[in-house]
């Protein structure tokens, strides 16, 4: 009865130390600029996370406009086409 016990501890004790690793994770990477004490680094260390911060919000590039651009000149061309096309079908 005793072994049935050791394994079922330790799988609890191991998902317990996955999660508390996890949740710290995103803690971690954070860097703590208020507690440098000198005042070039700590400014250094602000302007840095003000970079991350601006490249996080940057906004997605626009859609491929030279695409937007092909598609419609393929319509103006298709425009002509049955333009020219009921010039000639009229009769049809």
């Amino acid at each position: 009865m005793r072994q049935g016990k050791a394994p079922m501890a330790l799988n609890f004790l191991v998902s317990t130390m996955l999660a508390l690793l996890l949740g710290a994770a995103p803690a971690l990477a954070v860097e703590q600029c208020r507690f440098i004490q000198a005042k070039p680094e700590r400014e250094a260390c602000y302007q840095r996370q003000e970079a991350e911060l601006a490249a996080k919000r940057k906004p997605e590039p626009a859609a491929d406009t030279g695409r937007l651009d092909s598609l419609k000149q393929l319509r103006e061309e298709d425009d002509a086409v049955y333009k020219s096309m009921r010039g000639i079908c009229r009769g049809c």
